[in-house]
């Protein structure tokens, strides 16, 4: 399973914003100058970035099974390892919070 929007799809969104939204709105010129900045600094990511992530085929093999109806003792514990990898990512600081929960 492919988590979207990735890190590249991201970074080319936000400088997508900021060079029609923002940008043509800027009077000060060193605003103006620190959005071009931020703007290449976003280009930057989004060419050092991969262009997907790759297929996690134990993640699609478990979705199989469950979707299936073939649903294993250990199923809970492999589901809260992906949910922990994607929100280190998505949302560190919820992670904090789940972490700290009694299980």
């Amino acid at each position: 399973m492919t988590d979207r929007p990735n890190a590249r799809e991201l970074a080319a969104a936000v400088h997508e914003f900021l060079e029609k939204e923002i940008l043509p709105t800027l009077e000060d010129h060193r605003l103006r100058f620190r959005t071009l900045v931020a703007m290449n600094a976003l280009s930057i990511v989004e060419r050092e970035s991969p262009p997907s992530t790759p297929v996690d085929l134990d993640e699609v093999e478990l979705a199989r099974r469950i979707r299936a109806g073939d649903v294993r003792e250990d199923d809970l514990e492999g589901l809260r390892r992906i949910v922990e990898r994607r929100l280190l990512i998505a949302s560190p600081a919820y992670l904090e919070r789940y972490e700290d929960e009694p299980k």
